[in-house]
């Protein structure tokens, strides 16, 4: 996918909803834990009942990681489903990875060409020889950590190395890699006020935003100091969204959910 197909789906869709696939089975409806793959049969539900209102999923592997080979196997399923039902839509392997060149040409492989991922996101703090082999990858793209939401960002990506906070040196050096086109970044919702500062470095990459909801980021907020002329922002939403019922409604009640933010974000539009 390229980024022009990205933005005529926010545009058909009046949406730049992502929704994160993080699948418990200690919080999914108790009902499904009786069919063959719990995992599949929920994301697929929910899938089918949101496709219409986001242009992105985003399932964090961890939460498939834990359940071993079953787990790897439901993510693997559920990707299948996504690119063979909804090929429109972007998908985000939110595995955070990096690591020497070699064992990161290894990663790239199982996420973007394997599995099938759109998009990757990835750890930075290794370096140019950590991040390129992903970036190698004709219309795919590595979604690179600078500034997250959780309270420890602040341990690190905010301390000043010279002149500047470290998560702008990120930022500014990640652009001199090679195929650095294909990078997108990750930017968390409850650092709004950092938006304008980063949007002068990377005026036209796409921001992934976490942290709008559950952590307390604010849409509104958001929008207004990070949205680009190519709207550039993919908010993500997880726990409010596939959480919102475990009951049998558990679908309805996320497309409930992700109808609220798709509505907002068609506001937000014009």
């Amino acid at each position: 996918m390229t980024t022009a197909q990205l933005y005529e789906q926010i545009q058909k869709k009046k949406s730049f909803l992502c929704i994160g696939l993080d699948v418990d089975l200690n919080k999914i409806p108790q009902h499904l834990l009786a069919t063959e793959d719990p995992i599949f049969e929920f994301n697929k539900a929910i899938i089918d009942a949101t496709h219409d209102l986001g242009v992105s999923y985003k399932p964090n592997t961890a939460f498939y990681e834990a359940y071993g080979l079953k787990g790897w196997l439901s993510l693997e399923k559920t990707i299948n489903y996504l690119n063979h039902k909804h090929p429109e839509v972007f998908t985000i392997a939110d595995a955070k990875r990096g690591d020497i060149g070699n064992t990161s040409s290894m990663y790239a492989k199982a996420f973007l060409e394997d599995l099938n991922f759109d998009s990757v996101t990835v750890a930075p703090y290794m370096g140019k020889d950590s991040v390129e082999p992903f970036l190698a990858f004709k219309d795919k793209f590595t979604i690179l950590l600078a500034l997250t939401s959780n309270e420890g960002a602040f341990d690190f990506q905010t301390k000043h190395t010279g002149d500047e906070e470290l998560y702008k040196t990120v930022l500014k050096t990640s652009k001199t890699w090679k195929n650095s086109e294909n990078l997108m970044y990750v930017v968390g919702a409850t650092k709004a006020e950092y938006f304008t500062g980063i949007r002068q470095i990377v005026p036209d990459s796409f921001l992934l935003v976490p942290g709008v909801g559950a952590q307390g980021g604010s849409l509104k907020e958001v929008c207004k100091y990070g949205m680009n002329d190519k709207v550039g922002l993919l908010i993500n939403s997880s726990r409010g969204i596939i959480y919102a019922s475990n009951g049998e409604d558990f679908a309805e009640k996320a497309r409930e959910e992700a109808l609220k933010m798709q509505q907002e974000m068609e506001l937000l539009l014009k």
